[in-house]
């Protein structure tokens, strides 16, 4: 069965509730399966993270459990173009501030391009972190 602009666009949602919450409950095997194995990803001013293994490696390296926090994102714009999407979301992250508790500690959006798989689920191929 063909997907539909609704069930893609909730494919979608669904790839971007994932990065969140398997990044901020630490699993980054989970995590990284929802990149393309080509996948790039981008937190400007450093340099481009390239390959499935390696954005794990630096997500997991960037988010030790006492770095962990929480995403909260906003609605994503989500524009098509056959099995590709470009995706802007803002977000704001809580982390943790030692003994001082919680506090929003990022601010941003989100630059994604994801593409689908021919099982119908959505993966990103370049996700660029502007944060504000």
């Amino acid at each position: 069965m063909a997907e539909t602009r609704g069930s893609d666009e909730e494919a979608i949602r669904r790839t971007l509730a994932a990065y969140c919450q398997t990044c901020d409950d630490g699993r980054f095997e989970e995590f990284a399966s929802l990149f393309v194995a080509s996948a790039v990803l981008h937190v400007p001013p450093g340099h481009p993270v390239k390959g499935r293994e390696a954005i794990r490696q630096f997500m997991e390296a960037a988010q030790p459990p006492e770095a962990r926090g929480k995403h909260l994102c906003g609605e994503p714009l989500i524009a098509w173009s056959g099995d590709e999407a470009e995706v802007t979301t803002d977000f704001v992250f809580v982390g943790r501030r030692g003994d001082r508790g919680w506090s929003i500690t990022a601010t941003g959006r989100y630059h994604d391009r994801l593409a689908r798989d021919p099982d119908g689920s959505w993966r990103f191929t370049t996700r660029t972190i502007l944060m504000l």
